[in-house]
């Protein structure tokens, strides 16, 4: 575990345990600079309701609980007792480091890389880069501290900017409230070497931000090692700082088919047709996913508030000017099927993506949850009737009369794609792009007939890998159709903001290597379809021209 983003360098005891407290479960923890010995740290760990606070020693060569094991770095020493359990109290008692609660970053910037080293910062902008390219990057030895990495004839000067006093300093330079207003100095003020270099700051080194046209570029340079380096930089920035309380509730736990993939409690789907005499009766495993565009048809991320401590949510930015949602979920167990209809009644759903077969590898994925063909099924106030069911050679479109209660009937649109391999991804993109274009051809099409017609529901097995493949392929989709391929899209920051909404939304590097192939496939159709159509026209002018020509001499 060698990212800082548990590091909170800003944050007073008290504030840590009110963060821990609000936004924690039991064993979450962060770290934070000790407010009384300058230099050390303090360990917070959430107990119950109950914050720890453990003091960490720092003398300049090693890091220790003063006497325990020493360590060269801090990321070491929290790995160390995340990983051995081995933390306790003087009266034995074992203090259990769970989860991280992960800070938000210092700043927006695209060139804020968080967490890479020297050498894999030397590595980026010397092999694409040019001199005057720049990046900040989190210091690996002094949490809390930053780096400037600059290429100046081509070499790579790395220099340090001190956190201290609330400013960001370059050392001795004049000090700042936040990274920006540094960078945007030294952009306009270059900064001299002790041996005589002058150090510019020409362009930053913005490492996943592409317009779409640009993605063939991309996709070559990525292949080289790049799809493992940004995923890794993804898992390692993790957004899951949110809490998922009512998931570990003991009425809810049977809920859950795999109990460590639990729900945002601040994204959540609540059920409301509920019996309110029975605890939990309001949870399921489902959280909404929404994608915020600007008018530019940038994204419109969670941003970081002014102490870096908190992330509102994309609800409230005032940027947003559309939303298209969706309801992630858990494939249904036996006993949550009425929960699960219950869900589509209520958010008026009527196209259901399923990704995934009901048994894989001989184990269940999904339990049955609609009726074979041409026949009825109850489950608790949900009445599902199958009218039709026909099969392409990649999925099957199954149509249902779904009434509730005592309510008239709605048509669902059953859209279950069965051609993904179990721990693994299509061979083909174009599979799937068929697939999502006629799953969104239908949504079309249940939009103009029904105004309030609801988000789709996308599911698999766990709810966020080969959901999260589809939503992000299809937001990143809906993006280019929207504003052409002069568009910028960052299909990594596009996977935080999904991310921040359900934890751990497209799992495995495979997976996000297939988002890229899917949409540079997409792209290349577009633009092979341009072509084609601009010959046409061409064509078409040619003629007319030859036929004007004719014109003349009779």
């Amino acid at each position: 575990m060698s990212s800082l983003r548990w590091f909170h360098p800003t944050i007073s005891g008290l504030e840590a345990e009110k963060l821990l407290q609000e936004q924690g479960f039991d064993g979450s923890f962060l770290a934070r600079l000790s407010s009384s010995n300058p230099g050390a740290f303090t360990l917070s760990v959430r107990r119950g309701q109950e914050v720890t606070h453990i003091k960490i020693q720092n003398n300049g060569d090693f890091f220790d609980l003063y006497g325990g094991e020493k360590f060269a770095t801090l990321p070491e020493l929290v790995h160390y007792y995340m990983e051995n359990g081995e933390l306790k109290e003087k009266n034995g008692q074992v203090i259990e480091l769970k989860q991280p609660l992960i800070c938000a970053e210092p700043t927006t910037e695209r060139w804020f890389h968080g967490n890479l080293s020297g050498k894999e910062a030397e590595k980026l902008i010397l092999e694409r880069g040019k001199n005057g390219s720049f990046l900040v990057r989190e210091s690996q030895s002094k949490p809390g501290d930053f780096v400037l990495s600059v290429r100046a004839d081509d070499k790579v000067t790395h220099v340090i900017i001190r956190w201290q006093d609330k400013k960001y300093d370059v050392g001795g330079g004049e000090p700042f409230s936040t990274l920006s207003q540094l960078i945007e100095h030294y952009k306009r003020n270059p900064m001299v070497e002790t041996c005589g270099t002058v150090v510019h700051l020409r362009q930053p080194f913005n490492a996943t931000r592409i317009t779409a046209a640009g993605i063939n570029a991309k996709v070559k340079q990525l292949i080289k090692g790049g799809f493992w380096e940004e995923f890794e930089s993804l898992q390692q920035d993790s957004r899951d700082t949110f809490s998922r309380n009512e998931g570990y509730k003991l009425e809810n736990r049977n809920k859950n088919r795999y109990r460590n993939i639990l729900p945002y409690d601040h994204t959540r789907v609540k059920l409301i047709d509920i019996d309110r005499n029975i605890a939990g009766t309001e949870y399921i495993n489902a959280n909404y996913i929404r994608l915020a565009t600007c008018s530019n048809g940038a994204l419109s991320g969670c941003n970081s508030s002014a102490n870096g401590t908190t992330r509102a949510s994309i609800y409230n930015s005032i940027e947003r000017e559309m939303f298209k949602t969706y309801i992630a979920t858990q494939g249904c167990l036996f006993s949550t099927i009425t929960d699960f209809w219950n869900m589509i009644w209520q958010e008026n759903t009527r196209v259901i993506v399923m990704t995934t077969k009901e048994f894989e590898r001989g184990k269940p994925k999904c339990a049955k949850y609609w009726p074979d063909e041409g026949q009825c099924k109850q489950f608790g106030h949900a009445k599902i009737q199958s009218l039709s069911e026909n099969s392409t050679n990649d999925y099957t479109l199954r149509e249902f009369l779904f009434s509730w209660r005592d309510k008239p009937h709605r048509r669902i649109f059953h859209y279950h794609f069965q051609i993904w391999p179990d721990h693994g991804v299509p061979g083909d993109p174009g599979c799937v792009l068929n697939f999502l274009h006629d799953v969104n051809t239908k949504q079309s099409q249940l939009m103009q007939a029904e105004e309030n017609s609801g988000p789709i529901c996308v599911h698999c097995s766990a709810g966020i890998g080969r959901t999260g493949t589809f939503i992000v392929i299809d937001m990143i989709l809906d993006q280019i159709n929207r504003y052409g391929l002069d568009t910028e899209i960052d299909i990594q920051r596009t996977i935080q903001m999904v991310r921040s909404q359900r934890s751990g939304l497209v799992q495995t590097e495979a997976q996000y290597k297939f988002v890229y192939y899917a949409v540079q496939h997409y792209v290349q159709t577009l633009i092979a379809r341009k072509r084609a159509e601009e010959q046409s026209l061409q064509v078409g002018r040619e003629y007319t021209n030859i036929a004007d020509i004719a014109d003349i001499y009779k």
